[in-house]
């Protein structure tokens, strides 16, 4: 069974290693116990496996044989205490923890995994999308968001996050998130809009020569971030509504009647319609400087001709019947962030939402990129390696296969992450060591 070699678990552990030590420790080095390594890796490791009492069961293997798997599996020369471990990751930087991102997709690039996920005309789709994370009316930090409503305040911390997605494709490929949050100095709280101009430069920046494709909803298909996207070179798929786009939609009302509009019609098993309209070079508003954008829109209606889903997009990719059903896909596709991502992240083991540590400088948001990052290992796990696929297999539900990787990890001592997912798997000629 082959794996790859930079893609399987211990090659995606040393590219984080790699990064965790590059992090610059500013503590005094006579008067520290533990690498800041080992801090991030603790971190990593207790999100990896979904596990807040990991560090626990280790401690006590430690304890009994002097041996412990964050030390075989995830390099960790000593379990820092938790107290410690979020007081020091409080003060790390995240810069390198952005960097990782772009060493994953690097990877995969370079090993032609990323070939699968070419959209239209060989670019990349990325749909951008803003979720809470931290919520509470008493634990706050300086970065906190913070919400009033009659006499009551809430603090939150939000998050812009970017996917490379395919409608085709399961698994989903975050880049580095961009925190919505207040800046030190500023008077005037951070938004979602700002951070997508942020996150679209740190995108560019990060992968200068990749052929991108934005996704968005409406509050993106304006004319101040689409002059952003031109800037950076991104193509765009941005949904438009009717009540954000009067003007754009009285264009496409006027246009079509003129007969300028194209229509497709696709009849679908159960009596289902799929219909798909569009028109191309319509102003996107009514000022001077307005780009002329192309529109599509697409319904799908029932057996009672009753229309049961309708949206449309505004894009900068010439509309013709030959794409009119990928750009669909690609618009529709934008679901993908908050389901595959968001959702999977708050309530399929993850616990984006839970409160491992708040802290007063930067614990909640390295505590998020740990917890991405074990998503994303994941996700290329499921994508590359024969040996997770094949053990993910013989259980009926991801809940009951990380089940069992968290009791095997807890009372057993492996040599590598390969080997104890062998002796899950179970083949008869296997012992552990």
């Amino acid at each position: 069974m082959h794996i790859k070699k930079h893609l399987g678990f211990t090659g995606l552990r040393k590219m984080l290693s790699k990064r965790f030590l590059q992090v610059e420790d500013s503590r005094n080095p006579d008067k520290t116990e533990y690498r800041l390594h080992d801090f991030f890796m603790t971190g990593f490791a207790m999100m990896y496996f979904q596990d807040p009492s990991l560090l626990t069961f280790q401690r006590r293997l430690q304890k009994a044989w002097n041996l412990n798997n964050l030390k075989t599996m995830f390099n960790i020369e000593s379990i820092p205490k938790d107290t410690q471990l979020r007081d020091i990751l409080d003060q790390a930087p995240t810069d390198e923890l952005e960097a990782i991102f772009s060493d994953y997709l690097h990877q995969l690039q370079r090993n032609k995994q990323l070939e699968s996920y070419q959209f239209l005309n060989g670019t990349y789709l990325i749909p951008i999308d803003g979720s809470q994370y931290f919520s509470s009316k008493k634990l706050c930090c300086p970065g906190c968001l913070i919400k009033k409503s009659k006499g009551h305040i809430r603090y939150h911390h939000q998050i812009l996050q970017a996917v490379i997605i395919h409608p085709d494709m399961k698994q989903v490929l975050p880049l580095a998130p961009e925190s919505i949050q207040n800046k030190d100095g500023s008077t005037k709280q951070d938004c979602e809009i700002n951070a997508g101009k942020r996150i679209i430069a740190k995108i560019r920046k990060a992968h200068p020569k990749l052929k991108i494709t934005i996704g968005g909803d409406g509050l993106y298909s304006k004319q101040p971030f689409i002059n952003e996207l031109k800037t950076a070179g991104m193509s765009y798929i941005l949904v438009a509504k009717p009540t954000d786009h009067k003007i754009l939609f009285e264009w496409v009302d006027e246009l079509t009647g003129l007969g300028d509009g194209k229509k497709l019609e696709i009849k679908m098993p159960k009596g289902k319609r799929y219909v798909y309209e569009w028109i191309n070079q319509v102003p996107l508003n009514g000022t001077a400087d307005a780009d002329q954008v192309n529109f599509f829109q697409f319904q799908i209606i029932n057996k009672a001709d009753k229309t049961t889903y309708k949206n449309s997009w505004v894009t900068d990719i010439a509309i013709n019947k030959g794409n009119i059903r990928d750009l669909v896909k690609g618009g529709r596709a934008r679901w993908k962030v908050e389901n595959e991502t968001f959702n999977t992240l708050k309530n399929q083991g993850y616990h984006l939402e839970h409160n491992y540590g708040h802290g007063n400088k930067n614990l909640s948001m390295v505590f998020f990129m740990l917890n991405l990052l074990a998503f994303y290992t994941h996700q290329i796990l499921e994508l590359t390696d024969p040996l997770y696929q094949k053990c993910r297999q013989d259980f009926s539900s991801r809940k009951e296969f990380w089940n069992q990787i968290r009791c095997t990890f807890r009372f057993m001592v492996f040599e590598s992450w390969e080997s104890m997912i062998k002796k899950i798997i179970g083949p008869p000629d296997f012992m552990p060591p």
